[in-house]
């Protein structure tokens, strides 16, 4: 359709243009077209306008990636300037989420969750941090109490390859453990880099240590490794998988998320999620899968 529309314009434009052979000269519905999504600020729509103008008026075609371009400079100069000149609280985006969860393994149960997502994207660094806490008590008895924070900085090398550390606190009693502190640092690979798709990578070596319910202490040196997967079904529907593994010598643990997203309406979208946690090792007396499914409300912002 936009295809057909830039080449009828084109055609209606050309045979009426008066302009000198020397001068290149972009139709007028097609320049209002690339102005109108540069207005935008979309990338995706510069981009789409651009491939079927070239295609519909292959004379202004150079004239209409030269003007693309141009902009894209301007607007990454002028995103390099804003991180500059950011102070250490601006450029943080997140997510927060609110809702309600189900569980079923070492505790049957029904509750409430929170999760907060903070990203700082800067020219060299990027800095993420997450915490999440699910919680219920019934009939004066806490049934479900998880809590979990971390840290991850990560040193760009160039637009795929990063260094990253990592740093985590959790605590589960419910599956075995009341402290587990975490370290690590490693490699990390932007494999996939698109509009509708992204994959992220990371391995390295790691430090654990953790108190367990019933009074054993374990620290041992351990490979940490993650896989972030990202796919864009459609403008508001997306899905991601997000899955860990912390494997060691004695207990070694390997988790994984599954949430479906759907926006609402603005910054405010509907999620669901499946994760589940398993534990080489646990307490006797626990066993060694979890799972908790998990209905929210997602605020970006």
């Amino acid at each position: 359709m936009i295809f057909a529309l830039l080449l009828a314009s084109s055609a209606l434009v050309n045979d009426g243009a008066t302009g000198s052979a020397d001068q290149v000269e972009i139709p007028p519905p097609i320049r209002a077209m690339l102005d109108a999504a540069i207005a935008s600020d979309n990338e995706g729509e510069v981009a789409t306008i651009v491939k079927y103008a070239r295609a519909a008026d292959p004379a202004s075609g150079d004239e209409v990636l030269r003007i693309a371009d141009a902009w894209r400079a301007v607007r990454a100069k002028d995103r390099e300037t804003r991180i500059v000149r950011a102070g250490w609280k601006d450029l943080w985006t997140g997510r927060a989420q609110v809702g309600g969860f189900i569980t079923t393994g070492n505790s049957s149960t029904a509750g409430v969750t929170g999760v907060l997502d903070l990203t700082r994207e800067g020219l060299e660094w990027r800095h993420k941090l997450r915490g999440q806490a699910d919680y219920q008590r019934s009939l004066g008895v806490t049934t479900r109490e998880h809590y979990l924070a971390a840290y991850e900085p990560n040193w760009k090398i160039d637009s795929r390859r990063y260094v990253y550390g990592a740093l985590q606190y959790e605590s589960d009693r419910f599956f075995g453990y009341s402290d587990r502190y975490s370290a690590s640092a490693g490699a990390g690979y932007s494999a996939v880099q698109t509009p509708a798709v992204t994959l992220n990578l990371e391995l390295g070596p790691a430090f654990r240590h953790t108190q367990f319910t019933d009074e054993t202490v374990q620290s041992s040196i351990a490979a940490r490794g993650s896989v972030d997967l990202g796919l864009k079904l459609s403008p508001g529907l997306s899905v991601t998988q997000d899955a860990s593994a912390y494997l060691q010598r004695y207990n070694s643990t390997v988790s994984s998320t599954t949430a479906l997203a759907a926006k609402l309406i603005g910054p405010l979208s509907a999620q669901v999620s499946y994760t589940v946690q398993y534990e080489s090792e646990p307490p006797l007396g626990r066993v060694s899968t979890d799972t908790t499914s998990r209905a929210s409300l997602v605020y970006t912002f």
